[in-house]
């Protein structure tokens, strides 16, 4: 089947950065966009930023619009959120998503597992 695994979540101060990183492996046949989600505690999942493969169209959040910067490496199956002028509102737990077809699936949605981001003085 296929996997995303996510890293680079950690407690960062107000103003500062951080980078995620989610990595696609398994039985792919095709990778059709990327992206990340985030849920606060008490809130719904909500999308950051999403990029597709093929013509690299990108959408983000309003209220992230102007700080992160999604990107992805496709030789690697990989996406990347680049996070700056991080906000305490910016903590939750984020997640990688990926539209991917595989050889049994013409496509399917896959999740990774989260990863914290924690905005705190």
């Amino acid at each position: 089947q296929v996997q995303l695994v996510e890293s680079g979540g950690g407690l960062v101060q107000p103003g500062g950065s951080l980078r995620l990183s989610c990595a696609a492996s398994g039985s792919i046949f095709r990778i059709y966009a990327m992206g990340w989600y985030r849920q606060a505690p008490g809130k719904q999942r909500e999308l950051v930023a999403r990029i597709t493969s093929g013509g690299g169209t990108t959408n983000y959040a309003d209220s992230v619009k102007g700080r992160f910067t999604i990107s992805t490496n496709n030789a690697k199956n990989a996406v990347y959120l680049e996070m700056n002028s991080l906000k305490p509102e910016d903590t939750a737990v984020y997640y990688c998503n990926s539209r991917i077809a595989t050889i049994s699936s013409p496509y399917n949605d896959y999740w990774g597992q989260g990863t914290q981001v924690t905005v705190s003085s």
